[in-house]
């Protein structure tokens, strides 16, 4: 599947920025399952200085300075991507869930695919009991490692209410676990710091996630949204495979993948230091769309 993405981010400032220093995460990334056919971005105020560079997992982040003074930024990136993931392998044959923990405990590699990276507990998601003990009810001894992931990946979305009102960027997985509600970002947090407390490896990945109107109905632009959703190190052979905890599906080919870390803090969209007193507001608008129906004439 092909998709264009538009993704514009708008900030408006109650007093002028006098400078603006900034990190952006917002160009996909290019993977065995995922080609990048065209991507851009452009920023307004001009900045002085951007350069693209890729981050020890391998995503693409843009660093730019802007020394103009403004009361707006606005950030518009776009790409043209196309997507074709395999199926998840027959989640019942795969290796047991304790051979999976001690094969990554042993692993020696650092590469920007090391089970490593995704072990141990990270800035935004520390290790916690109560999360570890609910993990565990979905891995019983010496179950196959992508079952019981399946499972916990649809208990998550059983137990746990889609809200926008009940957390913040900031809501730690502890206080999104307690309110049993949240977003994309509380729902992966959670079920990551649940792996990782049983010693399997799990990453945060962000990115975006086509919507699908009711039969009938239009496409709203802009409708869409930024996702995010786990991967899970489940062996030698398998590798990392995504998962969905806020659909509880596995990721396919609706998924758009942008970028992997450890948590929300390796993959932000958008992170810097700005030079400015007063509040600002954000508004970001996302828009994912199949080439043939972003191509198609208008009636």
């Amino acid at each position: 599947m092909i998709y264009n993405v538009r993704h514009v981010t708008r900030y408006r400032y109650e007093a002028p920025v006098a400078a603006n220093r900034c990190t952006l995460r917002l160009l996909p990334r290019s993977t065995e399952e995922q080609e990048v056919l065209s991507s851009g971005v452009e920023v307004k105020p001009r900045p002085s200085a951007i350069d693209e560079r890729t981050d020890v997992f391998g995503n693409r982040t843009l660093r730019m300075r802007i020394d103009t003074a403004h009361r707006e930024l606005v950030i518009r990136s776009s790409a043209r991507v196309d997507v074709a993931r395999k199926p998840p392998p027959p989640a019942a044959s795969s290796t047991a869930w304790e051979r999976v923990a001690r094969d990554a405990a042993a692993s020696m590699s650092l590469a920007p695919d090391s089970p490593a990276y995704g072990l141990y507990a990270s800035r935004l998601v520390g290790v916690h009991e109560a999360i570890t003990d609910y993990a565990r009810l979905s891995f019983p001894a010496s179950a196959p490692v992508l079952s019981a992931a399946f499972d916990l990946n649809r208990r998550i979305n059983a137990d746990f209410v889609y809200d926008r009102k009940a957390t913040a960027v900031s809501t730690t997985p502890m206080e999104a676990f307690a309110e049993r509600g949240g977003v994309c970002q509380d729902f992966a947090h959670i079920m990551i710091a649940g792996l990782r407390g049983l010693g399997l490896p799990a990453r945060y990945v962000s990115g975006y996630i086509r919507t699908i109107p009711p039969p009938g109905r239009p496409r709203l632009t802009g409708a869409d949204a930024s996702h995010a959703w786990v991967q899970l190190w489940c062996g030698r052979g398998a590798g990392w495979l995504g998962l969905d905890p806020t659909n509880a599906i596995s990721v396919g080919d609706d998924h758009i993948e942008i970028a992997i870390g450890r948590d929300y803090a390796d993959v932000a969209p958008v992170e810097g230091v700005i030079v400015s007193s007063g509040r600002q507001k954000l508004d970001v608008s996302v828009d994912v769309a199949p080439v043939e129906e972003a191509e198609a004439p208008s009636p």
